[in-house]
């Protein structure tokens, strides 16, 4: 979910990785032409913070056409403008949630790892939140709609090879052990991620803020050797 930088590394803990492009959504897609003028792109993006909130409220079976424009404040008419369907309003908003996250440099700063596990989560969160909404209407509609589905893989095994491009990166940091498995601990912390960002709907950010420090706790014990009663590692 969150750590995201698709690459494949060398083997070794201290080499660079090749970053690989992230899922191109709207390949094949017959968008509607971006509109240039000031006012369109205007109803554009009303369209699209309408879609946003109505996902995260009813979900994408539960949302119709005529409620998002409604939102937006414009005639139905408006709509198909913009977007031909529904399912493309959510591929584009999800595809500007990957362009966002593919965009954050998940770069260790700081020599301590705790800090820097943090960091970094946070920091990956503040970008996924606002697209909640997306997200959970995402997982609905690929229930139903093998293309989606098919989608929804590559965009997961995108996001593992970001986390685990950031946990060989944090493994170059005093302290860490040498032989933790990063492709499995990627795995399984990209999946925890995922399942935190569905629920994040529900919560208030002092939870939200419990979540993260909880995962810096899992993260960095995972892959950072405890300091001795003398301070040493």
């Amino acid at each position: 979910m969150v750590l995201r930088r698709g690459a494949h590394w060398s083997g070794t803990a201290s080499a660079e990785p090749t970053v690989s492009a992230r899922p191109a959504l709207l390949s094949g897609e017959d968008l509607p032409q971006e509109p240039r003028q000031k006012r369109s792109l205007d109803k554009r993006a009303r369209l699209k913070e309408a879609g946003l909130a109505l996902f995260g409220e009813k979900g994408y079976e539960g949302t119709s056409i005529e409620e998002i424009a409604q939102r937006a404040n414009l005639a139905v008419g408006g709509f198909y403008q913009h977007f031909r369907s529904k399912r493309q309003l959510l591929l584009v908003l999800m595809d500007e949630l990957l362009d966002r996250l593919s965009k954050i440099e998940f770069r260790p700063q700081a020599a301590d790892g705790r800090s820097t596990v943090r960091a970094l989560l946070a920091q990956a969160f503040e970008r996924d939140l606002h697209y909640l909404g997306a997200y959970r209407a995402w997982q609905e509609a690929a229930l139903s709609d093998p293309e989606l589905s098919k989608r929804d893989s590559e965009i997961h095994a995108w996001t593992t090879l970001r986390v685990t491009a950031v946990f060989q990166r944090l493994q170059n940091l005093p302290g860490t052990r040498k032989r933790v498995d990063t492709t499995a601990l990627a795995r399984v912390m990209d999946g925890f991620f995922w399942s935190l960002l569905v629920r994040a709907l529900h919560v208030q950010k002092v939870e939200l803020n419990e979540w993260i420090e909880t995962s810096t706790h899992l993260i960095y014990h995972a892959m950072f050797r405890d300091a001795t009663p003398g301070g040493k590692r």
